[in-house]
C-alpha cells in the first residue's frame, strides 16, 4: 500500500497533475524555459503544452575583453511537444520570478 504526504500525494508526478490546464514554467536542458498551458504529461514527464513562450538564453563571450553577454530570444508557439529527457524542472507560473537563480 502506498503512503501518501498529508496533502494526498504519493508520487513525485502527482504535484505534476494538479498543474494540469494552469500555467507552469518549464526549465530546459540548454538554457531554455518555456511558459505555457499544461494541457498533458506522462510518466516520463513528456509535456504537451499550449499558448507557449520560449525563452532561450544564449552566452555570447567576445574574445578581446574576455567578458561574456547573455542575449535572450523568445519565440511564441501556439502548442507544443516536449520530450522528457529535456525537461529538468517544472513549476506552477504564479509566484515564479526568475527560475535563471
Amino acid at each position: 500500500m502506498e503512503e501518501k504526504d498529508e496533502g494526498g500525494h504519493a508520487e513525485p508526478l502527482d504535484l505534476v497533475r494538479l498543474c494540469l490546464d494552469e500555467v507552469v514554467v518549464v526549465r530546459l536542458r540548454g538554457n531554455r524555459e518555456l511558459k505555457g498551458r499544461l494541457h498533458a504529461y506522462d510518466s516520463h514527464c513528456n509535456l504537451v503544452l499550449g499558448e507557449v513562450e520560449e525563452t532561450i538564453y544564449i552566452v555570447e563571450e567576445e574574445e578581446e575583453d574576455e567578458q561574456s553577454h547573455v542575449r535572450i530570444v523568445k519565440k511564441q508557439s501556439e502548442m507544443l511537444f516536449v520530450r522528457g529527457d529535456s525537461v529538468v524542472l517544472i513549476a506552477p507560473a504564479e509566484g515564479i520570478q526568475d527560475l535563471r537563480s
